[in-house]
């Protein structure tokens, strides 16, 4: 989960940014710092605080303040930006930077790219790309699909039929993100974002048959890209002696890159249709976090105290 970096040849393939000085090559070029450093006091000499992993930003307000500077302070403020090896500056609203900083960026081989879009733009789709590309994140086996919107992460011991059970579910009209592995990232304090790993995204190994295309066969809707972990369900033979959770009064978590996620296990034996269980199980996790808990709703109504917890954390906040 360390050292997570993204080449500047990605971000230029993702975004539409015009090349103006590029002395390296851009695949060899790294950013591994999500954040954004726009130029202000750094252009008054206070680099204290500089931080020369950053994606460097020069808009409108910045080009006008060194429209004020003489030809000798440009070039002594930029000398000293650019020897801190910033890995790469990109101006916007189609800014054309001035040639003392194309001086100074050949002096020290920094790449300058030119955006036409507003600088707030630029920067709050940047930051949203690299939160992504440098998330902490794990590879844990498995399968992701989107049932009824929400993000089930399918675990459980090897041909305990997750991949049949995800096949059935595609054949029901949901999608396919992953089979047999999935590649967790954490996107925020609260939210995990899960996808396949390039080289097996939208393959599926079913016993007996062997390698399936998912959206060859059952077509481009019924696969995604990525999805959001909603909730983590463990499918596991059934065991006689094992007490199973019945009411839902208790809910189980399971942590997964320090975020807490819905955990439910669900047994497997003959004659049991696990795609509707599952159906039924992402349909009430839906429910529950809208603020409704069907077991709570049948003690009030049986007049019995609720065993769970307590109203304030479990409160009905709509009908159904």
């Amino acid at each position: 989960m360390s050292g997570l970096s993204i080449k500047l040849s990605d971000i230029l393939r993702e975004f539409t940014f015009e090349e103006i000085f590029m002395p390296k090559d851009p695949f060899e070029i790294k950013i591994s710092n999500k954040n954004i450093n726009r130029m202000g006091l750094e252009m008054i000499g206070s680099l204290e605080f500089f931080n020369p992993e950053r994606i460097l930003i020069m808009g409108q307000s910045e080009s006008s303040y060194i429209s004020t500077l003489s030809s000798e302070e440009i070039c002594k403020s930029m000398d000293a930006l650019f020897s801190l090896n910033p890995p790469v500056l990109i101006t916007t609203r189609g800014i054309t930077p001035v040639g003392e900083i194309l001086d100074m960026a050949k002096k020290h081989s920094i790449s300058i790219v030119c955006s036409t879009e507003p600088t707030s733009d630029i920067i709050s789709e940047l930051v949203e790309f690299l939160n992504i590309q440098l998330a902490p994140r794990v590879t844990r086996p498995g399968g992701l699909l989107n049932v009824h919107g929400e993000g089930l992460l399918l675990v459980g011991e090897s041909g305990v039929g997750k991949s049949e059970t995800a096949v059935e579910l595609l054949k029901r009209g949901h999608k396919l993100i992953s089979d047999d592995l999935v590649e967790i990232r954490k996107i925020s304090k609260t939210s995990l974002i899960g996808s396949a790993p390039e080289n097996i995204r939208h393959f599926i190994e079913v016993r007996g048959i062997g390698i399936i295309n998912a959206r060859r066969i059952f077509g481009i809707g019924a696969v995604k890209l990525s999805e959001k972990i909603d909730m983590v369900v463990n499918l596991e033979v059934w065991k006689n002696d094992k007490m199973y959770n019945r009411m839902g009064t208790t809910m189980q978590y399971i942590e997964i890159l320090g975020i807490k996620v819905p955990y439910i296990t669900i047994p497997v034996r003959t004659g049991r249709n696990l795609a509707v269980i599952i159906e039924v199980a992402a349909m009430n996790n839906r429910q529950r976090k809208m603020g409704y808990n069907a077991a709570r709703e049948l003690f009030i109504t049986l007049g019995m105290k609720y065993p769970g917890p307590s109203p304030e954390m479990e409160e009905c906040v709509w009908d159904i």
